[in-house]
């Protein structure tokens, strides 16, 4: 890498909690960056670029390729070319090239932890803690079973798919692209990956530790751009499998898109989940998990328990409770290792939420935020709470995608269950009770594709994600997501 090119990054000092070498103390990130296509970066047909932002600063991070339908297909073409050599290649192979992806990612934790945290936003804590240590199980979990797919799927002759077209969000850009390639490239499937336009900067890292990993050309290719980058890789006639993470509206139109084609494809979409309160449950848990079920990663999370269902006759307590808690919450620079709510992904997405908030005080919610302070520059936003708020009120019924809460009360399971279940979405929900019966009962009928109990917002490769309705199809993560990479 020519030093010409890099910029050297400094972790803020606060941060280093622990003994490491001195050369994992900086991070190095390219003034620009091109296409990753069989197995090196191409520059982009159009020769455009587009800048990527620090939403903390404003400040600019780098450059990357914005690349045409002439660079799809280029990646299209390397993927083809290298399914059939990659396929043939026993499980066990495969699996120490996924390993290798795997360890390699922890030797270089703190590098995409700090370039996650300064391209998205999310606090320097759950970059280093959460993401990339999941999406570094993930690659794991994957090459466990890229030997056993057989015994995984016994009496079904399970074969890859071919060329599986990928295309992930912005507010998990590491998570999501392992949850991704991994079990794409388990099953024997070639990859042609594309990140989020305002997030791109940890999976081009990937890009180079995939070329460093000695992974045979054209496994797996990365390619930036927007949406219609996107629609190109959606609609070009040799991908096999479509895999997208991102808005409903966006999913609605690639299953038109791809309607009356061979192409098989997973959706996970929006959703506005039930985060619901017993009066039994442990009320000072059930708090924490009330903060982490909508403020985890500023409410950026399709599954963020962003409607609050609380039993009345404790409704009084855990409302002042929420509130002396969210008083405790520290909004500010994500690279401090004090800080629980970072930035906002972009200015647009800040615009949207704070369109939200004025939605929900014109419909006559009770608005409350805590006293704390912005700061003057970058995409902020307070955790924001709203009372008396009702079924029909459109902070109820659309998602946000930002540290805004819903609260209604309720008296019975019945009724809870009902207002639970009417809405557009079902990707998850939360119960929190001292009855394991009543947390069986409520699993059984809540609409949602996971359900935690007692917990919220805790993910493990071996289990599927998904939803339903409006929250898409199909599943990620374990045996049921390495199946949607396979025909059996």
């Amino acid at each position: 890498m020519s030093s010409k090119k890099e910029k050297k990054l400094k972790f803020n000092a606060a941060w280093d909690l622990d003994p490491a070498p001195e050369d994992s103390k900086h991070v190095s990130i390219k003034k620009q960056y091109d296409l990753f296509i069989n197995g090196e970066f191409v520059k982009p047909n159009s020769k455009k670029y587009f800048a990527t932002y620090n939403p903390a600063t404003d400040e600019k991070i780098s450059e990357v390729a914005d690349a045409d339908e002439k660079d799809v297909d280029k990646a299209v073409k390397a993927a083809r070319a290298a399914f059939g050599k990659w396929s043939k290649l026993s499980g066990k192979e495969r699996g120490k090239y996924i390993y290798r992806i795997a360890r390699l990612m922890q030797e270089r934790a703190r590098e995409f932890a700090v370039i996650e945290t300064m391209d998205g936003g999310k606090p320097i804590r759950e970059s280093r803690d959460i993401d990339v240590p999941l999406a570094a199980n993930h690659f794991f979990y994957y090459a466990g079973w890229a030997d056993k797919l057989e015994y995984a799927f016994p009496n079904r002759n399970p074969k890859p798919l071919g060329v599986a077209g990928q295309i992930i969000p912005w507010n998990f850009p590491l998570l999501m692209a392992a949850w991704k390639i991994a079990p794409a490239l388990a099953a024997g499937n070639t990859v042609v990956l594309k990140p989020a336009e305002t997030t791109p900067l940890t999976a081009l890292k990937l890009a180079e530790l995939i070329r460093d990993s000695g992974l045979p050309k054209g496994v797996v290719n990365i390619i930036t751009g927007a949406g219609k980058t996107g629609a190109a890789i959606v609609n070009h006639p040799d991908i096999d499998k479509i895999a997208f993470t991102g808005s409903t509206n966006v999913g609605k139109w690639i299953q038109k898109s791809i309607a009356g084609t061979d192409k098989k494809c997973t959706l996970e979409l929006g959703g506005k989940a039930a985060n619901i309160i017993f009066e039994d449950a442990p009320l000072d848990q059930a708090v924490e998990g009330i903060i982490n079920g909508i403020f985890f990663n500023q409410g950026h999370v399709c599954c963020a328990g962003s409607r609050l269902f609380v039993q009345e006759s404790v409704a009084d307590i855990v409302i002042r409770k929420l509130k002396d808690r969210m008083e405790t919450l520290r909004v500010g620079d994500p690279m401090d290792k004090n800080t629980d709510i970072g930035a906002i992904n972009s200015k647009q997405q800040l615009l949207k939420i704070q369109e939200y908030i004025e939605i929900g005080k014109n419909e006559g919610g009770e608005i409350y935020q805590p006293s704390c302070s912005l700061p003057k520059k970058g995409n902020f936003c307070k955790p924001t709470i709203f009372l008396n708020v009702s079924q029909s009120h459109r902070i109820v019924q659309e998602e946000i995608f930002g540290p805004v809460l819903a609260i209604q009360t309720f008296r019975t399971i019945e009724e809870v269950i009902e207002k639970a279940n009417n809405i557009p979405y079902g990707l998850s929900a939360g119960v929190w009770t001292d009855k394991g019966s009543k947390i069986f009962n409520l699993t059984s009928k809540l609409k949602a594709g996971v359900v935690w109990a007692n917990t919220y917002n805790k993910f493990d490769p071996t289990s599927p994600f998904g939803g339903y309705k409006e929250s898409g199809f199909g599943r990620e993560g374990g045996l049921h997501g390495l199946g949607a990479y396979l025909t059996i």
